[in-house]
């Protein structure tokens, strides 16, 4: 492994990023292309932050070094963050659209991008058995601790997915996995995989008006995270086998006092 020179790390970061509050939009990119350059696994997540800035190739997906090193650093006080002061519930939607459709109790659940079992909490009494799959191990540690799930792996998403050979699953949750994710296909094809015949895939995604898109079915939004046009996600469902059973418009969370609009998809695997 190549050593990351921190020093001259921080500088180049600490200087994008405040190149970039500034509004220099060419100076912040040529600065976090410094920062890429020092290192190339991208933990700070610069490729994703030239994406936001309108620049540069969109990535199918958030750095793994990123997205681990995001969660790592903010595991203790996560939930107090995201449920307190960013108002997401979006675990306790699945909950209640799982209830409202009459849909479950389930034998078996995998939960994608667990954290520290916000979704596993709230379904727990609707399944017989939980896995769940976070790439932070520091997420994962607080999970075990509170007994939510049966098994837990430190993994990437798609990587489990692909890699998997347990027993098929009837639900699979991926609450708040999508913003990191850009390119769906490798997402879906892995669900319905691990998954028996008329199982239900439910996840929540972000998203922002169509003509932000201008045709383009994922983008990198302005708070760094990717946004997915609801037309991209009907037809890659569609295309790799799942039948929408509801896709509901909400409320993902607040940022900056601001809501942020997503949606809320039920799907199920279609019968072979």
């Amino acid at each position: 492994m190549q050593k990351i020179d921190e020093e001259a790390l921080a500088e180049a970061y600490n200087r994008a990023l405040a190149l970039e509050k500034s509004g220099n939009v060419d100076a912040a990119v040529k600065a976090y292309e410094e920062v890429l350059a020092i290192d190339p696994d991208d933990h700070g997540g610069a490729a994703v932050r030239i994406a936001s800035l309108g620049r540069g190739e969109t990535p199918d997906k958030a750095p793994d070094a990123y997205v681990a090193t995001l969660f790592d650093q903010h595991a203790d006080v996560f939930e107090d963050v995201l449920v307190e002061q960013l108002d997401y519930h979006v675990p306790m939607m699945v909950r209640q659209r799982l209830q409202a459709l009459k849909l479950g109790p389930f034998a078996r659940v995998l939960d994608l991008g667990c954290g520290t079992g916000l979704t596993g909490g709230a379904l727990r009494d609707m399944a017989d058995d939980i896995t769940g799959i976070d790439l932070s191990e520091n997420m994962v540690e607080i999970a075990h601790e509170k007994d939510l799930y049966e098994t837990l792996y430190v993994a990437e998403v798609v990587d489990f997915l692909e890699d998997n050979d347990d027993e098929p699953f009837d639900l699979i949750t991926a609450t708040d996995v999508l913003p990191y994710l850009g390119a769906l296909e490798a997402l879906f094809f892995g669900a319905a995989e691990n998954m028996n015949p008329g199982g239900l895939f439910i996840f929540s995604s972000e998203t922002l008006p169509t003509e932000t898109f201008a045709g383009r079915p994922f983008m990198v939004g302005p708070h760094q995270r990717f946004a997915h046009a609801e037309s991209y996600v009907r037809e890659r469902l569609n295309a790799i086998g799942f039948d929408i059973v509801e896709l509901t418009d909400i409320i993902v969370r607040m940022e900056e006092g601001e809501p942020i609009t997503g949606h809320l998809v039920i799907a199920k695997l279609r019968q072979a």
